[in-house]
């Protein structure tokens, strides 16, 4: 095992192609020491951790109707949700596409799942050792994208996207104090998050006027991403951080298209493969 921190980027489907790096990563047996999983990041993370090639990649890549996680309208009014939250980590990983529990809490890899807390606006960064109902429970708080996701209560607090607080919490690995830390973006190179439309900003302030911290938070996400790959940019330049991202058109966040996920999968598998060299000569140098 390799002494560094890996950060995993969400971006919902934007995920298989993280899910490409990390199948290449483990089929070479690289596994390093500190994990932290954002969003969609998060599923990529435990599945890594528990040593399970292509698991993300079959869960979040499908033609079977039976294994799709999309409500229509209808039930997206009912249930208050855009995707079937239960299905995804309750059926999928107890039933459909088990999760290998034991090789996860026995690994000697920290994982870190970020979460936003609702009452504080802040990130947390969530880790479980022991209760497989709790670590499912905490990635798909990491995964509840605002307005189309419920909050997830756990330990008697609500949280959301661990995305709104903290999309690409490079700050956070470099307090772990590992000298090597690889980025793995889903975002293409140069990319900026805009302002939040003032429409937007009305409609969560209506959607959470409760949890006015997390309002404020997450109108300031763009400001903050954009700080963040500000900093990214200046440690790349520099060699102290190693970064993939993807080099051709991203997915949308919410692809369901069979042939277009896969091919963002595989460009994310061939870009690792061809880059795995100058990672081995970054975390050796």
């Amino acid at each position: 095992m390799v002494k560094a921190t890996m950060v995993l980027e969400g971006g919902a489907t934007r995920g298989v192609f993280t899910s490409g790096v990390l199948d290449y990563l483990m089929e070479q047996e690289l596994y390093v020491s500190h994990v932290i999983g954002v969003s969609a990041g998060s599923c990529n993370a435990v599945d890594y951790v528990s040593r399970q090639i292509g698991r993300t990649r079959d869960c979040m890549i499908h033609k079977e109707k039976e294994y799709s996680y999309y409500y229509g309208f209808r039930k997206f009014i009912k249930e208050k949700s855009l995707m079937n939250m239960d299905m995804i980590f309750d059926k999928y990983p107890n039933e459909i596409f088990p999760f290998d529990f034991e090789t996860y809490f026995a690994s000697d890899i920290r994982c870190e799942i970020v979460t936003t807390n609702c009452d504080t606006g802040q990130a947390e960064y969530m880790t479980e050792e022991k209760d497989g109902d709790r670590l499912m429970k905490i990635c798909r708080a990491s995964s509840s994208m605002p307005l189309v996701s419920p909050i997830v209560n756990v330990d008697g607090s609500p949280y959301l996207d661990g995305g709104l607080a903290d999309s690409v919490p490079v700050k956070r690995a470099m307090e772990l104090k590992n000298e090597k830390i690889i980025l793995i973006l889903t975002r293409n190179p140069g990319y900026r998050k805009k302002p939040v439309s003032k429409g937007m900003a009305d409609l969560y302030r209506r959607a959470y006027k409760s949890y006015p911290n997390l309002v404020r938070t997450t109108i300031r996400r763009n400001s903050e991403y954009n700080k963040q790959m500000k900093l990214v940019e200046q440690l790349e330049r520099e060699g102290k951080i190693f970064v993939l991202r993807p080099l051709i058109p991203t997915v949308s966040r919410l692809e369901k298209d069979y042939d277009t996920l896969m091919h963002f999968y595989e460009h994310g598998y061939r870009l690792m493969k061809k880059e795995y060299q100058a990672l081995k000569e970054y975390l050796e140098g």
